[in-house]
């Protein structure tokens, strides 16, 4: 699978962005697609994913914050970032669940919340 991904930047705290995903060449079903980061020095943790029945999954730090958004047919994925703090700096990557082979990942896309 190719995953492909948008958007990103230097926002300032308070501000919004918007992550966009499409995953292409993909033999096996995509049951997921969603969004993990990674900030240095920190383990990579999830931020949000959406299954293919429509289940929506949210990290604790942005629940209330970030929008998570899919389409199936389409095989795209959209994560709106309201409210965004410093502490959402970090490196977020693209993620695609494949039916019986496990989780894989896009090259990331640098957030960076600083005034």
């Amino acid at each position: 699978v190719q995953l492909q991904a948008s958007g990103g930047g230097l926002v300032q705290p308070g501000g919004s962005l918007r992550l966009s995903c499409a995953a292409s060449r993909s033999v096996h079903s995509i049951v997921a697609m969603g969004w993990y980061r990674q900030a240095p020095g920190k383990q990579r943790e999830l931020v949000a994913s959406v299954t293919d029945s429509g289940e929506l999954n949210y990290g604790d730090s942005v629940k209330g914050r970030f929008t998570i958004s899919g389409d199936d047919a389409k095989s795209t994925v959209n994560l709106q970032m309201n409210n965004l703090i410093p502490e959402d700096t970090a490196v977020y990557y693209c993620s695609a669940e494949l039916y019986k082979v496990g989780l894989r990942f896009g090259q990331g896309t640098q957030v960076t919340v600083s005034s």
